[in-house]
C-alpha cells in the first residue's frame, strides 16, 4: 500500500507500508519513497489477534498493574548464596528413593535427547544405583528412576541440568521475601555431566565435588558469610560479561571475595578448580535469577515470562500470572553458531538447559551489549551486540534498575504479548552440545526461541482473565 503526497517543492513523496519491493520499484523510477516496516500483528492469526486485543484493551489495565507488581518484586529481590549442601538435604524430592532432576519441562524417558540421557545415566552410576552404563540405562527405561524437572523443585542447572541426591548444590536465599533456589556446582569444560557425557571422567569429577569442593565451599561460606550474587553480577556486567555465555570477570570478583576465607580454612584443590573454571559463576547466577524469578511469580494477570527452560527435546515457559502451567513446543536448534573445527550444524543437539532464567532477569541475551566478545559467536561486533540488546527491548516491559550497560538499564520483563504480537522471540546465549556422540560441547551460539509457546500463553492468559467470575 502506498500513500502519495506532495512536499513543498511539488515533488511526489511516498510512504510505503508493507512490502519493501514497492518502495524499491518507486525509487528505481527516481521517486522518493520511505519504507515503513509493518506486518499484521501475530501474523494475522485471528485467535491470537483477538486475545491480544483483549489483553491490551479490556484487560489492559489489569495486565499492566500485574506486570508492574511482578517487575517490582523482581527488582526488590536480593538473592544471596548462604550455603552449599548435599542436594538430598535441601531438595525434598531427592531425600528418599531414586529421583533425578533435569533441565527443561517434564519429559518421558523414551523422548530424552541423547546428551540429557547420557547425563542421567552417569548420575545413576555416581549414586551407585547401577554397576555399568547398560544397567543405568535399563533403570531409566524401566521407570525405576523417577525424573522430575528441576524448575518444579526450585532447582536450575545449565545444559543437561541433572542433579542427583549426593551432588552438592548452592543454596541461594532472599530472607526478606522468603524465597530460595538451588543449583549444582559448575563442572567446567571437558567430559562432564552438564555437557552431556557419560564418561568415567565425568563421574570422577562429581566425586571430587562431593568429597572436596562442596564441603570446602560450605566452610568458606560459613566463615565469610553470604554472598550477594546479583551485586557481583552487576559489577561483572560492566567488565565485559553478559553473565550467561561469559562470566569470567564476575568469577574473578567471587574469587576476590572468597580469598580471605580460602586463606583461613584452606582448600588448595578447590581453589585451583574454581580459579581455573571460567564458567564457575554461571550456576550461581542461575540460582540467584531463579530465586528472583520465583519472587515475581504468582502475580495473577501478569504476562511477564518468569521461566524459560529447554531439555534438548522441548522448550517450556511459564508466566508470572499462571505459575506451574507449562507452555511447550519442540526445542529449537541453536542458530548463529561458532562450532569447533571438524563439526557441522548436523552434529549439534537442539537447545538445552535451564539457564534461560538468566534472560528472564535482564542478563544473557538481554545484555549482549555488555559483552562484545560474545558477538563473535554470531559473526558480529560491538555494534551488532548492542543492536541485539535493543531488539530485545522491543519485547520487554521495562529497563532494569539493577543491571545497566553504558548507563542504560538492560531490557527486563519479557512480555508474552509483545513476543506474540511482534513475532520477535527471546534470544538465549548458550553452548552447543553434540547430538549423539557424547563428545560434549562442540561450540556456542544464540538460540532463538519458537513462537508457539508464547502464543499459547497469550491465549491461556486471555481465557483466564475473560472467564466469568464464579
Amino acid at each position: 500500500m502506498t500513500a502519495p503526497d506532495l512536499d513543498v517543492l511539488g515533488r511526489v513523496v511516498v510512504v510505503n507500508v508493507g512490502l519493501a519491493m514497492f518502495g524499491e520499484a518507486l525509487r528505481a523510477q527516481h521517486v522518493s519513497a520511505i519504507d515503513v516496516d509493518w506486518r499484521p500483528p501475530a501474523h494475522g492469526d485471528p485467535d491470537a489477534v483477538g486475545a491480544l486485543e483483549r489483553l491490551w484493551g479490556v484487560h489492559g489495565a489489569t495486565v499492566a498493574a500485574a506486570n508492574e507488581r511482578a517487575l517490582d518484586r523482581l527488582a526488590q529481590a536480593v538473592p544471596r548464596a548462604v550455603a552449599v549442601r548435599p542436594a538430598r538435604e535441601v531438595i525434598p524430592v531427592l531425600g528418599d528413593g531414586r529421583t533425578l532432576l533435569h533441565s527443561g519441562p517434564p519429559i518421558e524417558p523414551h523422548r530424552l535427547a541423547d546428551p540429557q540421557r547420557r547425563a542421567l545415566v552417569a548420575a545413576c552410576l555416581f549414586e551407585g544405583w547401577a554397576r555399568d552404563l547398560a544397567g543405568a540405562g535399563a533403570l531409566l527405561d524401566a521407570g525405576d528412576v523417577a525424573l522430575a524437572p528441576g524448575n518444579e523443585h526450585d532447582h536450575v542447572g545449565p545444559m543437561t541440568g541433572v542433579c542427583s541426591p549426593s551432588m552438592p548444590v548452592w543454596v541461594v536465599e532472599d530472607e526478606a521475601l522468603a524465597m530460595h533456589a538451588f543449583s549444582t556446582l559448575n563442572e567446567g569444560p571437558g567430559k562432564t555431566l552438564w555437557l552431556g557425557t557419560d564418561a568415567h571422567e565425568a563421574i570422577e569429577r562429581l566425586r571430587f565435588f562431593r568429597d572436596d569442593l562442596g564441603p570446602t565451599l560450605a566452610r568458606l561460606l560459613d566463615h565469610r558469610g553470604p554472598v550477594d550474587v546479583l551485586n557481583l553480577a552487576a559489577q561483572g556486567l560492566n567488565m565485559g560479561d553478559e553473565l550467561h555465555m561469559r562470566s569470567q570477570a564476575t568469577g574473578n570478583l567471587l574469587m576476590r571475595d572468597l580469598l580471605s576465607a580460602f586463606a583461613a580454612v584452606g582448600g588448595e584443590a578447590a581453589a585451583r578448580f574454581v580459579a581455573g573454571n571460567h564458567h564457575f559463576f554461571l550456576n550461581l547466577t542461575m540460582a540467584a535469577c531463579k530465586c528472583a524469578s520465583l519472587a515475581a511469580s504468582g502475580v495473577m494477570g501478569s504476562s511477564v515470562v518468569t521461566l524459560m527452560s529447554r531439555n534438548g527435546t522441548d522448550v517450556g515457559l511459564q508466566l508470572a500470572g499462571m505459575p506451574g502451567h507449562w507452555f511447550t513446543a519442540p526445542a529449537a536448534p541453536v542458530q548463529d553458531t561458532l562450532l569447533r573445527e571438524g563439526f557441522t550444524a548436523g552434529d549439534a543437539a537442539h537447545d538445552i538447559g535451564d539457564s534461560a532464567v538468566i534472560e528472564c532477569c535482564g542478563l544473557g541475551g538481554m545484555a549482549l551489549a555488555a559483552a562484545p566478545a560474545v558477538a563473535a559467536f554470531f559473526g558480529g561486533d560491538a555494534a551488532a551486540a548492542t543492536a541485539r540488546t535493543e531488539l530485545m527491548g522491543e519485547i520487554c516491559c521495562a529497563r532494569s534498575a539493577r543491571f545497566a550497560v553504558a548507563g542504560r538499564g538492560t531490557p527486563v520483563g519479557i512480555d508474552a504479548r509483545l513476543v506474540c504480537e511482534l513475532e520477535i522471540t527471546p534470544q538465549i546465549t548458550t553452548g552447543v552440545l553434540h547430538a549423539s556422540s557424547g563428545a560434549g560441547q562442540i561450540g556456542a551460539g544464540v538460540a532463538h526461541q519458537p513462537l508457539e509457546p508464547f502464543r499459547d500463553a497469550v491465549l491461556a492468559l486471555d481465557a483466564a482473565l475473560s472467564a466469568p467470575s464464579p
